[in-house]
C-alpha cells in the first residue's frame, strides 16, 4: 500500500477511471460498497484517491461493473504503480498536509500559472529569499527543519525545469520592494527574476506600482494546474494564507478564476518589460 504522502497522478487517473466506470455502468455507490462489503465512504475514498488502491478491492469492483477484460487489465497492471509513493515522500515531514495533493499535481503539470499579491511567487524564489520568509512562517522550526522545507523547493523549481513545463507568473512592483531577508537577499532576487525573463518556458509579468487596480486586485495567491490527462480537470488553489487552502477542481469555478487572471495578465505589462529602477 502506498505510503500517505498524497496521491501521484498515476493514483489520481486510476481512481477517476473507476468512477467513471461505476457511473456508466449505472451502480450506486451502495451497490458498489455492497460488493465489497464496505461502507459507501470506502469506495468515495477509493474514488476520490484518498487511500491506496487495493488489488482485491480494485478486481471486485471492476467485476461488480461488469468490465470487459480488455478494459480492467490494464487497470490492474496499473495499480503497482500508482501505489507507489510521490518523489516528494521523502519530504512529507516538511510539508503541511494540502501541500502533498498540491505538489502531487504540480509534480505533472504542464503548465502552472501562478499569482500573488505581494510576494515573489513561490517557484521563482530564491533559496535565501524561501528561507527569509519560512523564518517568519514557521517561527518554531529548528534550523534543520528550515533547510528541509528549502530542500523540498529546490526540487520542486528543479523538476519543473527539467520537466520543460511552462511556468507562467503575474506579481506587482510592491513584491520587489519589500524587505524579505535583507537587501542583499532582494537584489539576488531581483537579479534572478531578471534573468529568468530570458528562459524557455518562463512567462514573468510585473504590474508596476502605478498601475490601476486589475482583476487580480485584493486576491490572495492563485495557481492554476494543468495537468495532461483526460481524467483530471484543470486545478485551482486559492490561498488564505494563515487560515486555509482551497483545492478547487469544479471546472465552473477554475474557468472564472481563469477568466479572472487573463484579465490582469491582458491589462498587465508585456513580460519582459523592463521596470524603473529594475
Amino acid at each position: 500500500m502506498r505510503p500517505r504522502s498524497g496521491p501521484t497522478v498515476e493514483h489520481r487517473v486510476l481512481a477517476a477511471r473507476l468512477r467513471l466506470l461505476r457511473e456508466r455502468a449505472g451502480v450506486s455507490l451502495q451497490a458498489a460498497a455492497e460488493a465489497l462489503d464496505a461502507h459507501p465512504a470506502t469506495v468515495r475514498r477509493i474514488e476520490r484517491a484518498e487511500t491506496g488502491l487495493d488489488a482485491r478491492q480494485v478486481g471486485e469492483l471492476l467485476d461488480c461493473y461488469e468490465v470487459p477484460a480488455a478494459v480492467a487489465e490494464p487497470i490492474m497492471a496499473g495499480l503497482g504503480a500508482a501505489n507507489l509513493p510521490g518523489w516528494w515522500h521523502r519530504w512529507r515531514d516538511a510539508m503541511e498536509s494540502w501541500q502533498q495533493d498540491v505538489i502531487g499535481m504540480e509534480s505533472s503539470a504542464s503548465l502552472v500559472r501562478t499569482w500573488h499579491p505581494a510576494l515573489v511567487p513561490e517557484l521563482l524564489r530564491t533559496p535565501a529569499y524561501a528561507d527569509a520568509l519560512y523564518r517568519v512562517q514557521y517561527p518554531e522550526d529548528t534550523p534543520a527543519q528550515l533547510e528541509r522545507r528549502v530542500e523540498l523547493l529546490r526540487e520542486r523549481q528543479r523538476r519543473l525545469r527539467d520537466r520543460g513545463a511552462a511556468l507562467w507568473a503575474l506579481l506587482p512592483a510592491a513584491a520587489l520592494h519589500t524587505l524579505v531577508g535583507g537587501h542583499d537577499v532582494m537584489d539576488e532576487q531581483r537579479g534572478t527574476l531578471a534573468d529568468a525573463t530570458h528562459r524557455k518556458h518562463l512567462t514573468v509579468q510585473v504590474v508596476p506600482l502605478d498601475h490601476p487596480p486589475h482583476a487580480m486586485t485584493g486576491v490572495p495567491p492563485l495557481h492554476l494546474l494543468r495537468v495532461p490527462a483526460p481524467e483530471i480537470g484543470d486545478q485551482a488553489i486559492l490561498e488564505t494564507p494563515g487560515v486555509r487552502v482551497d483545492i478547487i477542481d469544479d471546472p465552473d469555478i477554475v474557468m472564472d478564476h481563469r477568466i479572472r487572471l487573463d484579465a490582469a495578465c491582458a491589462a498587465a505589462p508585456h513580460p519582459g518589460t523592463p521596470l524603473p529602477g529594475w
